[in-house]
């Protein structure tokens, strides 16, 4: 755990799983909560070669998973075949952030989150027995966007999940407030650096899998193709036919078997 944490007790799960509440510093010296899921026997002592995930969630309240929960079912049972998973905490954590965030900073607040989600990986990857060669990012809506921004710039990630995120941030910024004529298209040139279309070419080698339903109201068919398209291999590309922003429970089963499959883990 990085200097400074803090964590709850732990409570155990069947299969045997280690579940752990816990905080630990952001880069503006605030604490951030987050979930820690490992195999229960890590409490005897490091095992080499663990495995590593970070999931970052969506932003879809009022649904009960929009917050860090939403992989949790996941973390446990990939943590049942080893690996460490952290789950953390977001702005968009919170219910209400959306339509009360500080418009006017959107491009500064888009420029630190990668930070940010990098700051959450110095944990993960200061557990005991991690294998730095299988370290994924898990992302969906928001967490796949600011993921994509951090794992081009972060060559510890060596796996990346991509799920239902669109072009540009401006895509779902400017659903409010709204912006008209020249304020527009200024506001969607500045974010154009930061559009995660542009990252994502700059993840490969390493593999991605990409996940979308062809009725997301909020990532466009379009949208859905071109980042696809512009993702380099190696890829998966899965379209859910008829799922919508929260995709389905064959996109959860896709994205197990996906990374067990790169993880070479039963």
């Amino acid at each position: 755990m990085l200097q400074g944490g803090s964590q709850a007790p732990a409570a155990t799960f069947d299969p045997p799983v280690t579940v752990q509440q816990l905080t630990y510093a952001q880069l503006d010296g605030s604490r951030n909560a987050a979930t820690l899921v490992k195999p229960a026997d890590s409490a005897a002592g490091p095992a080499p070669g663990r495995p590593a995930i970070l999931f970052l969630h969506w932003y879809g309240p009022p649904d009960p998973t929009s917050n860090r929960t939403q992989f949790l079912p996941e973390a446990v049972e990939l943590a049942g075949a080893g690996v460490v998973a952290l789950l953390v905490d977001t702005p968009w954590t919170q219910e209400r952030w959306f339509g009360t965030r500080d418009s006017a900073k959107d491009f500064q607040f888009t420029e630190q989150m990668p930070k940010n989600v990098r700051r959450a990986l110095d944990l993960l990857l200061a557990q005991p027995g991690i294998d730095r060669t299988r370290v994924a990012v898990v992302g969906h809506d928001f967490g796949a966007m600011w993921g994509a921004l951090a794992v081009a710039s972060d060559p510890r990630v060596t796996h990346f999940v991509y799920a239902a995120g669109t072009s540009s941030f401006t895509d779902w910024y400017l659903y409010t407030p709204k912006r008209e004529g020249a304020d527009r298209e200024a506001f969607i040139a500045k974010l154009a650096p930061l559009d995660p279309i542009a990252y994502l070419p700059k993840i490969a080698p390493r593999p991605v899998l990409l996940q979308f339903g062809t009725k997301d109201p909020h990532v466009k068919n379009e949208a859905a193709r071109a980042q696809a398209d512009a993702t380099k291999e190696p890829k998966t590309v899965k379209i859910y036919e008829n799922a919508e922003h929260e995709l389905t429970f064959q996109a959860r089963v896709d994205r197990l078997a996906w990374l067990r499959e790169q993880f070479k883990i039963k």
